[in-house]
């Protein structure tokens, strides 16, 4: 049985946090492209479409913390240093993530919407003004540094993961 959760914990991972990293990091460029050329619909949508993913994939995304949990109980190593550093950065890139970057997006998204006219987004209009000057390139800038940090700390979660300080796995 712990190997099927294991096995489900990192499929999971794959499949749900990974293109959260990549659609938040592809985000902030993509803005950037909107905000210098405001009539490019197509443009507009792909970033439409990376908060999308990066909504929808967020949400996914607790599966897999609910099968690592299950998978170290198995483990036995619920009380294990190595995991519960990797559950406070798992918690804190969750915090990171959906308190600061999705927040940006979408405040990002209403702009651009706002901008361009569309009615594609929710609250249209009601940030229009963090895209005046140059306040749209400091937001994109910001909202890529959250994405790193972000990013970084998935990172950390992963290499913890993998090397597991003081197992048995010769690492």
């Amino acid at each position: 049985m712990t190997k099927f959760l294991l096995a489900v914990h990192v499929l999971a991972a794959i499949v749900a946090i990974g293109p959260v990293t990549v659609a938040a990091s592809m985000f902030p460029p993509a803005a950037r492209r909107v905000l210098a050329a405001p009539g490019d619909e197509r443009a507009a949508e792909t970033v439409r479409l990376l908060h999308r993913v990066c909504r929808v994939y967020a949400v996914v995304g607790v599966v897999v913390p609910v099968f690592g949990f299950a998978t170290g109980s198995a483990m036995g190593v619920l009380g294990d240093a190595w995991l519960i550093v990797s559950i406070a950065l798992t918690v804190l890139a969750a915090l990171v993530l959906g308190t600061l970057v999705l927040p940006r997006q979408e405040a990002l998204v209403e702009g651009i919407d706002a901008r361009t006219g569309s009615h594609a987004g929710a609250g249209i209009g009601a940030h229009a003004g963090t895209l005046t000057g140059t306040g749209g390139r400091e937001a994109t800038v910001r909202l890529a540094m959250l994405t790193g940090v972000f990013n970084l700390l998935w990172a950390t979660v992963t290499v913890l993961m993998i090397v597991r300080p003081g197992s048995t796995t010769g690492a």
